[in-house]
C-alpha cells in the first residue's frame, strides 16, 4: 500500500507502425506513365455503371436526415410515454392531496 502511495505512473507512448512504402514502386510507375504519354498510349478508364458522386459535402447531411427519422419517430414515442406518465403521477397526486380519501 505505501508503496503504491509513491508510485508513479510512467508516461503511455504514443507508436503509429508505418505502412508500406515502396519507392522503386513509385519510380517505375512514374517511369511507366512518362514512357506511354511519349508514346501516345492513352488508358481508357473503365466504366463501372455507377454515376460520379463529386458532391461530398451534402452526403452527410443527406444520411444524416434518413436516420434522423427512425430517431424522431423514438423521440416522439419517448415525448408521449413521458407526457403520459406525469399525467398519471399529477392525478395521484392530486387524490392525496386534494380528496378526502385516506389510507
Amino acid at each position: 500500500m505505501i508503496g503504491n502511495f509513491f508510485h508513479i505512473p510512467k508516461t503511455k507512448k504514443f507508436n503509429i507502425p508505418s505502412r508500406f512504402h515502396d519507392p522503386g514502386k513509385e519510380e517505375r510507375d512514374e517511369r511507366e506513365r512518362k514512357m506511354k504519354e511519349e508514346l501516345g498510349i492513352r488508358e481508357e478508364i473503365k466504366d463501372t455503371g455507377k454515376p460520379h458522386r463529386a458532391n461530398v459535402k451534402g452526403q452527410f447531411r443527406y444520411a444524416m436526415r434518413q436516420s434522423s427519422k427512425s430517431a424522431e419517430n423514438a423521440r416522439r414515442s419517448s415525448n408521449t410515454r413521458l407526457i403520459i406518465l406525469i399525467l398519471i403521477l399529477s392525478v395521484i397526486a392530486y387524490l392525496l392531496f386534494y380528496s378526502n380519501f385516506s389510507f
